[in-house]
């Protein structure tokens, strides 16, 4: 019968190797373009997955403060699905698609000085909190695989003090994700 200890030492190795493997994958797939397919519809989906799961998050921290686990592990699974959701759909728009430059007005694929100045300062607003969501996405992957896997192995103090920490940085880079989403959506 597998202990708590036994389950953590199982599979923090796999947590490690997934924590290195999947954003080496997805850098390796953003090299990958794939002509012949139109998935132009996917990111007011995973803008809303990424919604989704904000509310999942805070809905699950709500759960846990009223004692209520069974329910605080449902919502945090459900949250952890929508996160995969939401990464496999990214991937495979932009597979499928040129990126869209942020106040690129007329479509032509370039930022003119004039595109330039009708979106103003809204263009480094828009890149810090572009570049913020990715770096945090990269450093939310490992911490939410750990907590979660601790949450898992019934070490129950450990997975508190790292949910601590998890649950800003996940909370931040879903919400943030919508908000990129709504701030380049006009230029699509």
């Amino acid at each position: 019968m597998n202990t708590t200890k036994d389950l953590e030492k199982k599979y923090k190795p796999l947590v490690i190797i997934l924590s290195i493997v999947i954003p080496t994958v997805v850098a390796v797939l953003f090299s990958v373009k794939i002509d012949g397919i139109d998935l132009h519809f996917l990111p007011p989906i995973y803008a809303t997955i990424n919604g989704i799961t904000a509310v999942l998050l805070i809905a699950a921290v709500i759960m846990i403060k009223k004692g209520k686990r069974d329910a605080h592990q449902k919502l945090m699974t459900l949250a952890v699905v929508c996160s995969v959701l939401f990464l496999v759909m990214y991937v495979a728009y932009h597979m499928t698609s040129s990126s869209t430059i942020y106040g690129d007005v007329n479509g032509d694929g370039v930022r003119d000085e004039i595109e330039t100045a009708q979106v103003g300062i809204s263009t480094t607003v828009y890149f810090f909190i572009l570049i913020s969501h990715i770096l945090l996405s990269l450093v939310v992957l490992p911490l939410v695989m750990m907590t979660y896997l601790k949450g898992w192995a019934n070490k129950l103090e450990a997975h508190r003090k790292w949910a601590k920490n998890t649950f800003p940085i996940w909370l931040y880079v879903a919400i943030s994700g919508v908000v990129v989403y709504l701030m380049i959506s006009p230029f699509y």
